[in-house]
């Protein structure tokens, strides 16, 4: 497990002549872990943390990024030591250092503000966090347990069928009108929502085929990661065109039937479009929420942003009633004569 080192730093007087308390034994130490969702961010992968420190309500040391070395450890460039009378110090830690906010971490507020995951699925990254408080006759020996936990959630979308009649082939994915703006208190770990919502989506070249087992359909981007909420779904009955902003999940589509017919898009509007369904879950920080799409025996409806919104994309199972007409008799007398039979005239 990976431990980061914050090594040696004399406390000097106001005058900064001579110094009035001086720490040779260990230095400040952490050893970081990752919860257990969502691991986007691991143990393996995790090359820096940023580590602000606070002795009470006073800053200790102001944020400083600790980059993993060879040996596994995180150092920082100047190093701290503990507080030779064991006095306690509180940390809070994140990563990355720019997650797409703007983080204070100081005596009055410890908060990320406007933050927004990237408008390209491709370009979201992780956030983590963690709190912790440790002293010297507690930590100098054995290091501050540093235990980060995923802020963020993460979405994947997978989608399969059994419906042989068709061929369903699928070359995007997309997110629609969830909160795209945020928050972050590091003290309670809680978001404070905003009003601004997005469109998340990523298309690709290579279409995916489907089958009976489910397969992503995330393309070379990876998985989204938003900000925590509760949905409001979107209404392809009342409300189309989305005027209310709600929130849906959809797939680049194109389904033909296997004799080679276009079915969706429909024949006018080109290649491949978008067919979606509303969500209205409950998106809970740390949680890795995975859609599986079956489109067996349907295909959702038309995105609110394409031709037709809100119409289904399939309508039902073709069938049939059949009427067989009752046998009319209907006869005829035939001679049976052969000429020889005949009378002589």
């Amino acid at each position: 497990m990976a431990m980061a080192s914050i090594a040696g730093l004399a406390l000097t007087s106001c005058s900064e002549d001579e110094p009035i308390s001086e720490n040779h034994g260990t230095a400040i130490s952490f050893r970081p872990s990752m919860g257990t969702r969502a691991t986007e961010t691991t143990n393996a992968n995790l090359k820096e943390i940023n580590v602000a420190s606070f002795m009470g309500n006073t800053p200790y040391f102001n944020t400083l990024t600790f980059n993993k070395g060879a040996d596994g450890y995180f150092t920082s460039d100047p190093t701290y030591n503990w507080p030779g009378d064991n006095t306690s110090l509180t940390f809070y830690a994140y990563s990355p250092a720019n997650p797409g906010g703007v983080i204070t971490l100081g005596s009055d507020s410890k908060v990320m503000t406007g933050f927004s995951p990237a408008s390209s699925i491709a370009n979201q990254i992780d956030f983590i966090t963690a709190t912790a408080t440790g002293n010297k006759d507690d930590n100098e020996a054995t290091g501050v347990p540093l235990k980060f936990d995923h802020r963020l959630v993460q979405i994947e979308v997978r989608a399969k069928t059994d419906n042989t009649a068709y061929t369903y082939k699928v070359s995007g994915v997309r997110i629609g009108e969830s909160v795209s703006k945020a928050d972050f208190d590091f003290t309670t770990n809680n978001w404070s929502l905003g009003t601004d919502k997005a469109i998340y989506d990523e298309t690709y070249a290579t279409p995916v085929e489907l089958g009976s087992v489910p397969a992503s359909v995330m393309g070379e981007g990876g998985n989204l990661m938003l900000i925590p909420q509760q949905l409001t779904a979107w209404n392809p009955t009342s409300d189309a065109s989305n005027s209310a902003k709600g929130a849906y999940l959809a797939i680049k589509l194109q389904i033909n039937t296997v004799a080679g017919a276009q079915v969706y898009p429909f024949p006018s509007e080109g290649d491949c479009t978008w067919a979606a369904i509303p969500i209205d879950d409950n998106w809970e920080a740390g949680k890795k929420y995975v859609y599986n799409l079956d489109l067996t025996h349907g295909a959702g409806y038309v995105d609110p942003h394409d031709p037709d919104p809100g119409k289904p994309v399939l309508g039902g199972p073709i069938k049939f009633t059949v009427d067989v007409t009752d046998w009319v008799d209907s006869s005829s007398d035939l001679p049976m004569d052969t000429g020889k039979d005949k009378p002589a005239e």
